[in-house]
């Protein structure tokens, strides 16, 4: 005879991993119409942005609050319009990596067309985690380091 709880708990699963990709799909559908604050709405309060690497933006950035104030808010005022588009949307449990491309323009007049690899951590439906990868010397020759710097770790 099989066994019902197996069945049961790889439906769960999959369920998990659709809602997970599911929202991550309807915050990038917000974001391509340049509606940006959808992703600052599903972040938890322990929220944390992370930049690997070697470079001038490398560090973490949390919680939340300390994400929107010092990094959201400072780095959008920097654009006259910012769109952000989702190519590709991999879940796997509580992992959704995202493959997005920007569309901007900055206040100076910049072209801001950036690729984007985010691996986001998804917990109780809200964003716990998101790492970011993209091209930092884009990055670096057309934006400036947001101003507080303070509680980067």
């Amino acid at each position: 005879m099989r066994d019902r709880r197996l069945s049961h708990d790889w439906l769960r699963h999959s369920f998990e991993v659709m809602d997970n990709e599911k929202l991550l799909r309807g915050i990038f559908d917000q974001m391509a119409l340049g509606n940006v604050r959808a992703l600052g709405d599903a972040m938890a309060e322990d929220f944390r942005w992370v930049f690997p690497g070697d470079w001038s933006w490398s560090g973490s950035w949390e919680p939340k609050s300390v994400v929107v104030r010092e990094l959201l808010r400072p780095l959008m005022a920097q654009f006259e319009h910012y769109r952000s588009e989702a190519e590709l949307i991999i879940a796997d449990g509580d992992r959704v990596v995202v493959q997005a491309k920007a569309h901007a323009t900055t206040k100076k007049g910049h072209s801001y067309n950036q690729t984007y690899c985010f691996i986001f951590t998804v917990e109780n439906g809200l964003l716990k985690e998101l790492i970011e990868h993209c091209d930092t010397a884009l990055v670096e020759r057309v934006l400036d380091h947001p101003a507080s710097t303070a509680s980067i770790i």
